[in-house]
């Protein structure tokens, strides 16, 4: 199943479990649809691109997903017959069964299970995943080197992680967090179906110098090949052109190093494999 399709489909989906919609703001205005359209379908192109289209050569066996949410990229890779993993810590886990009941009659979403953990509390055992997909999910994780260093651990030889990122250099998201937490960038929650504090990253995003740094420090290569900055025009600018030129131009502007990409562009992707030693 394509992104394009599978996003079509979801659209219907969202008309039955309306408790999504206030997360998946897709049933707006049009400028605001076609604005998340492309952004929704630029991120699951990039996990289309670098895992199921490696997987029909290569065989990937074993992915989890980190972080995994209302878990729409499992069910997006369970419907491209790849096997995965979701893990959450997200107040709307029980929707996720329902989720899979609905997509199941357009594939096997057997394929995909979902547990309610932390990360830090249930490690995995060493060697179990050829992938680790972190989706919006690194900027939460703290102590962050002792999240990376389970990744690494997890991970089979070779093994890569997959992060979909917002961009810390982004100087209007700055603002806007500043505004929201201060500095205060790590704080403590208390999970109640856990019964116990756990430490968060406050939206503790970062830049791509900064994960860098921070993934070679525990035992990762960042692919620079591998990284790609989205998200440039705000929704406004969606009412006066056609969504497809957009997206042609920002990837146009987002393959020249320099200022506008480096503090313009709000997301952020990247790949990171596991060093050999």
């Amino acid at each position: 199943m394509s992104p394009e399709q599978f996003f079509e489909l979801m659209l219907k989906e969202l008309e039955v479990h309306t408790e999504m919609q206030l997360y998946y703001k897709f049933l707006g205005k049009k400028s605001s649809l076609h604005f998340r359209r492309n952004y929704f379908l630029q991120r699951l192109r990039y996990v289309k691109r670098h895992i199921i289209d490696v997987n029909a050569n290569k065989g990937v066996t074993a992915i989890w997903d980190c972080g995994s949410g209302y878990g729409t990229t499992c069910l997006f890779l369970a419907l491209n017959g790849i096997s995965t993993v979701g893990t959450t810590l997200e107040f709307y886990y029980d929707t996720v069964q329902k989720r899979k009941e609905y997509w199941s009659q357009y594939g096997d979403t057997s394929l995909f299970n979902c547990t309610y953990e932390n990360l830090f509390d249930n490690q995995p055992a060493a060697g179990s995943f050829d992938w680790i997909i972190v989706q919006d999910t690194l900027h939460h994780l703290e102590p962050i080197a002792e999240a990376l260093q389970i990744f690494n651990r997890s991970l089979k030889k070779n093994g890569k992680i997959l992060s979909i990122e917002e961009n810390g250099n982004n100087l209007i998201q700055r603002l806007k967090l500043y505004k929201y937490r201060g500095s205060k960038r790590i704080i403590t929650i208390w999970d109640e179906k856990l019964q116990k504090d756990i430490l968060i990253g406050n939206e503790n995003i970062r830049s791509l110098e900064t994960w860098q740094h921070l993934f070679e420090e525990n035992g990762f290569n960042l692919q620079k090949d591998s990284v790609q900055y989205i998200r440039y025009f705000l929704p406004i600018h969606y009412r006066f052109s056609a969504p497809d030129a957009l997206l042609e131009k920002e990837q146009k502007l987002q393959s020249a190093k320099g200022f506008r990409r480096e503090y313009f562009f709000f997301g952020l992707n990247f790949i990171a494999e596991k060093s050999i030693t």
